[in-house]
């Protein structure tokens, strides 16, 4: 392979990561820019949503190992498995809120966030508990398909991964600017008391901020086992920090930032990898987040905001 092979495969592989990433920054964003809260439950959202997505494959009858599915089989058990993941992550999210999260809304300080970490390892102990600590193999239906662009390789599982993230953050900003719940979101956001006295159902609008965040989660989660093939209960950290790091990055609270820091990230953690170390990269990775909070900390197309309390 040439320089420019070698170049436009840790593209695409950084892409494909970066789009993963992107996905769980959503939620980080969509919850603290109404709440101003970071939710480090949504971690282990996303591992979740990776163990969901692997038992339904497996009630669905594919199996790691499995020969591939193809025609309208493998387009009806991804659409199956991906609702049913979404939804089961959302709802999850919508019970942490509503359990874990509401009854501290007016208590001042720092008491919501550590409850969401105690609740993060509530879920990463239960699916250690239930399902073990080994990885697990993860069945994937797609066949083994993939294109020659030069000397890369451009996979069958990166183009879902590209096109089932452009399809739900598309979606998800659509929603945001241009229906009435979306507009309801963003009133809140900018000031969550003259929105309740406009007639803003502000509960309504922090579940829908939940679900949509653990949903999107969800999604991340099973696409990170249909890409390495394995998920573990460990996922969750791991993705979760970098995700954090590049809803930063990008301006926590701001959905094209989010984005664009998950894309960032992805592509660092990939260069990083191939020049350096799979270790090395990690030091940037948390290097940026550090310098991002000291240097810039509205993020790359965030703004610094007045306090809401």
């Amino acid at each position: 392979m040439t320089a420019v092979d070698v170049y436009l495969q840790q593209a695409i592989n950084g892409v494909s990561l970066g789009a993963m990433y992107a996905l769980l920054a959503l939620g980080f964003t969509l919850v603290y820019g109404i709440l101003e809260l970071i939710n480090f439950a949504h971690f282990n959202v996303f591992m979740v949503g990776s163990f969901v997505g692997l038992g339904m494959l497996e009630l669905l009858g594919v199996m790691p190992n499995d020969p591939a599915l193809t025609g309208l089989t493998l387009v009806g058990v991804l659409l199956l498995t991906f609702a049913v993941t979404m939804v089961f992550s959302g709802a999850l999210g919508v019970l942490i809120e509503r359990v874990a999260l509401r009854p501290l809304r007016n208590i001042r300080g720092p008491a919501s966030m550590i409850t969401t970490i105690g609740v993060s390892y509530v879920l990463f102990n239960i699916v250690l508990l239930g399902f073990g600590a080994d990885a697990k193999n993860f069945p994937s239906p797609l066949p083994q398909v993939q294109f020659a662009i030069g000397g890369a390789v451009l996979r069958l599982r990166e183009i879902l991964i590209w096109v089932i993230s452009i399809g739900l953050m598309g979606g998800l900003t659509y929603f945001v600017q241009f229906t009435k719940m979306g507009k309801a979101m963003r009133a809140t956001a900018q000031d969550p008391d003259a929105a309740r006295m406009m007639g803003v159902e502000v509960d309504r609008v922090i579940i829908t901020a939940f679900f949509l965040g653990s949903a999107l989660a969800g999604a991340g989660g099973l696409m990170f086992g249909l890409y390495y093939n394995i998920t573990s209960y460990v996922i969750g950290f791991q993705a979760g920090l970098r995700a954090f790091t590049a809803a930063v990055l990008g301006g926590i609270g701001n959905v094209p930032g989010a984005m664009l820091g998950g894309i960032i990230i992805g592509l660092v953690e990939a260069f990083g990898s191939y020049w350096i170390s799979a270790a090395w990269a990690d030091v940037i990775i948390f290097s940026i987040l550090v310098l991002v909070l000291v240097f810039k900390p509205a993020g790359l197309l965030g703004r610094i905001a007045p306090n809401k309390s």
